[in-house]
Order: structure tokens, then C-alpha cells, then sequence
């Protein structure tokens, strides 16, 4: 009998601090996110049905099932598995938008698909998540393993994400200029409290980090690829115009791996390959998004 890979057994150190931090991180993120929107982002999508759909399809649809070929491809430890398939079940990332606009994209759709799929996933992540991670035999067993309990994964999503973009729109819609003001502080305040909590969560587990991020490096880079393919692809073969092809590769391949981060600490016990694959991936398409943007800029 193999033993164990130590990625599927160790855990990261964190405190209820840490945690607490990272909740009101992404909270204040998700907050700062829903300050841009307006109810007429989700009429656009009516009026805008082709590309939005599309993206939906790329982003809940296309990407998780690409992740489980890719998953089958590399065979990673289980933990890895999960981690990847968590991060593909999240939701589009809260620096898209910025992106996009950067690329020179169609920043609407790309603003629209953020208020649909942030909402959405309250629902859609944690299906999405059981779901292929159980179509994979040796990250199904890990999950049985570790009993999910899936009602309060439901509630976690819904608590993170839905009240904060609830009482961004509503500030956005009652009070404009008090949400352009804040907009302003509290978008690089939350991103920068974000990464400070990812700074500090590897500070005690520096060696762990050290000892894997080789080969966590290269499932990332093919995993970002891979769903940056499956945007563009899609957007190819609805044979959408430039600009919203470029929105939905940026909106495919920038993923929420905050929540991702917060679902790992708190139902999964920071669970070695999941998190450092999560928190991987909120550098890594960082650096990814910015070049691709900013080549499509150059291009144009």
C-alpha cells in the first residue's frame, strides 16, 4: 500500500484571526465590487444575450469540465485535485473588470458577467465544486473523507458573497456619490488586506511553501492556461467580436480564489494542496491577466 502524498495530509498554520481577516477581506472586496454596479449591468445582459451566455457557459460549464480532463491529464495528489476543482467552480475574479478595460475589451459584458456570476455562485460553486471533484475517484474518497457538510458550504457563499453585494448595489443605487467615494478607498484597501493575509498565512508555513511550489507552480500555470483557452475558444466559436472575446478570456481565467481560500481555512482545515494551490492561483493570474491585457493593449 503507497502512502500518502504529504500535500494530502499536511495543514497549513492559521489562527481564527487569519480567518477573520480574510472573511472581511473578500467581504470588503466583494463590497468595493458590487459599488460599480447598477441593475441596468443585468438588463445589459438581456439586451446583450449572446456574449453573456457564452460567458456563463465558459466560466460554470466549460471550465470546470476542462479542469477534470486536465485533473485526469496530470493525475495530482487528491488535495491538488480538490484545490483545482475548488478554484474552478469559483466565481470570475474582482480585478476582471480592470482587466478588461486594460485589454480594451467590452468592459459592460465584463462588468455584467461579474454581478451574474458573483450572485450565481452562491448556488453554482458549491454544486459545481461536489460535483466534478466527485466524478474524480481519488478526490471523491479525500471528500468523503473529510465529510462535507454542503447545506453549510451554501451558507458560507451566500453570507460572503450575497449580503456584500446586496448592500454594495443598493448603496450604489440610493447614494451614487457616497459609493463613487468609497469605491475609490476601499477597492485597493480590501486587495491590500488580502494580500497581506496571504503574506502572513505562508510566513508560518514558509518551508511547506518552499518545498512544493515547483510543481504547484507548474499546475497552475497549465490550469490558468487552460481556462484562459476555454474563454477564448468559446468566444471563437460564437464568433463574438474582439472585444468580447477578450472580456471572456479575462473573465474565464481570473477566478475568485479568495473565496476559494476562504472555503479551504474553514471547511477543509487549510488543507496543504488545496491551499497552496488557491493561493497560488490569486498571484499567479494576476501577473497572467496583466500581461494578456496589456499585449492586447499594445496590440490594438
Amino acid at each position: 500500500m503507497t502512502s500518502p502524498n504529504p500535500l494530502d495530509t499536511i495543514r497549513l498554520n492559521f489562527s481564527q484571526g487569519d480567518l477573520l481577516t480574510l472573511n472581511l477581506a473578500l467581504a470588503l472586496i466583494m463590497f468595493g465590487v458590487a459599488l460599480d454596479l447598477k441593475w441596468e449591468d443585468f438588463r445589459y445582459l438581456i439586451k446583450n444575450p449572446k456574449g453573456f451566455f457564452l460567458g456563463v457557459f465558459s466560466q460554470f460549464i466549460l471550465l470546470p469540465f476542462l479542469t477534470f480532463l486536465l485533473v485526469q491529464v496530470l493525475q495530482p495528489p487528491p488535495s491538488v485535485a480538490l484545490g483545482m476543482f475548488l478554484v474552478a467552480a469559483c466565481p470570475g475574479g474582482n480585478v476582471s473588470n480592470f482587466l478588461t478595460n486594460l485589454a480594451k475589451g467590452n468592459t459592460a459584458l465584463s462588468v455584467s458577467l461579474t454581478a451574474f456570476s458573483s450572485v450565481a455562485a452562491i448556488l453554482i460553486t458549491p454544486l459545481n465544486f461536489t460535483f466534478w471533484a466527485g466524478l474524480f475517484p481519488p478526490s471523491a474518497h479525500l471528500l468523503r473523507e473529510i465529510s462535507l457538510d454542503i447545506g453549510e458550504v451554501f451558507f458560507t457563499v451566500g453570507l460572503i458573497l450575497g449580503i456584500p453585494l446586496i448592500l454594495g448595489i443598493l448603496t450604489r443605487q440610493k447614494f451614487p456619490l457616497v459609493a463613487d467615494r468609497v469605491s475609490k478607498i476601499l477597492k485597493p484597501l480590501s486587495i491590500l488586506i488580502f494580500a497581506a493575509f496571504i503574506v502572513l498565512a505562508f510566513a508560518g508555513n514558509f518551508k511547506t511553501f518552499l518545498q512544493y511550489i515547483g510543481v504547484i507552480f507548474l499546475w497552475v500555470l497549465a490550469h490558468n492556461l487552460t481556462a484562459l483557452f476555454g474563454g477564448w475558444i468559446s468566444a471563437k466559436l460564437g464568433q463574438l467580436p474582439k472585444p468580447d472575446t477578450k472580456t471572456l478570456t479575462i473573465e474565464t481565467g481570473i477566478q475568485n480564489s479568495g473565496l476559494g481560500l476562504v472555503l479551504i481555512f474553514t471547511y477543509f482545515e487549510g488543507l496543504g494542496g488545496m491551499a497552496i494551490i488557491a493561493a497560488w492561483w490569486g498571484i499567479w493570474h494576476l501577473i497572467s491577466g496583466l500581461t494578456i491585457a496589456g499585449l492586447w493593449r499594445k496590440m490594438e
